[in-house]
């Protein structure tokens, strides 16, 4: 017999983004991304679950466990105990199994003087899983460094915000068409890496480096690093040559700045950078011209409202929420399967990262890290903190080329960087 939900517990809807995610999550494509911290001094892993237990209880996203429903998943109130801390002892961004996390979607580990935060995706973005991870790491100080005490109080910062509205449904157009259409895009191949295991190539460079490269061009930052990515294809995989089909980068867009949300749910939308190699022997400023072009016509509140308006048109429609949730997984995975030969790989730049004073000094910096989804086998993320930009490769491919052409360009350009990998690809 069938366990009855606890009616005293507190339930809530899956966004719109998120509602994907546990129909298509699984082992190999596990949906969990990771956001870290790197501290100046070795974790101590006693004062980490203490932390976690403190903040915890403030976080309602993060409480949660997910459910099925008849016509769609939901998220219940988790009353489990927290979490187990652990040292790091696999491959970053695992599928995370709930039975064995009791019921959790998110996992926190560290590595000598790193804490990593692990969530999946159907939780929140990389800037709701931020906003915990900083919390996570104020409180760690403060158990930590007995002189903070009298400086700060033992609360939430100020800035942090708690808000779990569904920013998606507060913000859409009703009745919108959909403005995106799909087409096969260059998908990079190559010997595999064994199972679970993840290739991660950090690049860590001076701000002002990139920034005065960036602004040589007359471009942004970030569509300097999505054009150099894209050449760095274009040279390495596809050696300069023609292509029938093409280099397809999504770029994931934070939405609040847009529409003033402060929301800890997932609240972003994905705009795909176009070059299509129709001749040979490009130069980079032509390919960053196309990229930057595309991203511009994109990247703007009217659009942006268009593309997640269209998603939550069909979700809000009275006939399509009748339909049970068998057959809507049916045809979300179709859906998804289509779109995910549109894509070559991705970016996600989280911005610039501040934190409260007095907690900065004892950091070092931020990282993040992404899992490979089908038809992408590569992936970056892309995140500032202070005077260092942090630049991270995932793969599950053997070859690193691409990694290799990407760094190469941005140190012909000036930039100093600096390389560190998990050595997977050297093993």
């Amino acid at each position: 017999m069938a366990k009855k939900r606890d009616k005293n517990l507190k339930w809530d809807k899956l966004d719109n983004t998120a509602q994907l995610f546990p129909v298509i999550a699984r082992e190999g494509m596990s949906n969990v991304y990771r956001v870290a911290v790197v501290l100046k001094e070795d974790i101590d892993e006693t004062a980490l679950q203490l932390a976690l237990e403190k903040v915890l209880p403030h976080f309602d996203v993060f409480k949660t466990t997910l459910k099925k429903g008849i016509f769609w998943y939901y998220f219940e109130e988790n009353e489990r105990p927290v979490p187990k801390v652990t040292e790091e002892a696999d491959y970053p961004c695992l599928f995370i199994n709930p039975h064995a996390n009791n019921n959790y979607l998110f996992r926190l580990t560290y590595y000598k003087n790193r804490i990593n935060l692990e969530v999946f995706h159907a939780l929140t973005d990389g800037n709701g899983a931020l906003s915990f991870l900083k919390e996570i790491t104020y409180q760690y100080l403060r158990l930590k460094k007995p002189e903070l005490k009298g400086k700060v109080k033992n609360s939430l910062a100020s800035e942090t915000s708690l808000d779990a509205e569904d920013s998606y449904l507060q913000n859409y157009k009703k009745k919108e068409k959909k403005t995106y259409t799909t087409r096969k895009a260059v998908i990079i191949k190559g010997e595999k890496l064994a199972p679970n295991q993840l290739s991660v190539i950090h690049g860590f460079m001076p701000v002002v480096d990139i920034k005065a490269v960036a602004k040589k061009y007359g471009v942004t930052i970030n569509q300097y690093i999505v054009s150099a990515y894209t050449w760095a294809i274009y040279k390495s995989y596809l050696k300069g040559g023609k292509s029938d089909k093409p280099i397809a980068i999504s770029v994931p867009v934070n939405l609040r700045p847009y529409f003033g949300s402060d929301t800890n749910k997932n609240f972003f939308v994905v705009v795909t950078s176009i070059f299509e190699p129709k001749e040979e022997n490009y130069t980079f400023e032509e390919v960053l011209k196309i990229v930057t072009k595309s991203l511009e016509d994109q990247i703007n509140k009217e659009n942006l409202e268009k593309l997640f308006s269209y998603n939550v048109s069909n979700e809000v429609n009275l006939v399509l929420r009748a339909i049970p949730l068998f057959l809507k997984r049916i045809a979300i995975r179709q859906v998804f399967n289509a779109s995910a030969k549109a894509n070559t790989t991705t970016v996600t730049n989280l911005g610039i990262l501040k934190t409260t004073d007095p907690y900065t000094d004892y950091i070092e910096r931020f990282q993040a890290t992404l899992a490979m989804s089908k038809g992408q086998n590569i992936k970056m993320t892309v995140i500032s903190f202070r005077d260092t930009l942090a630049l991270t490769f995932s793969s599950c491919v053997v070859d690193s080329g691409i990694q290799k052409a990407f760094f190469r360009k941005l140190t012909e350009d000036g930039i100093n960087v600096t390389v560190e990998t998990n050595g997977v690809n050297y093993e």
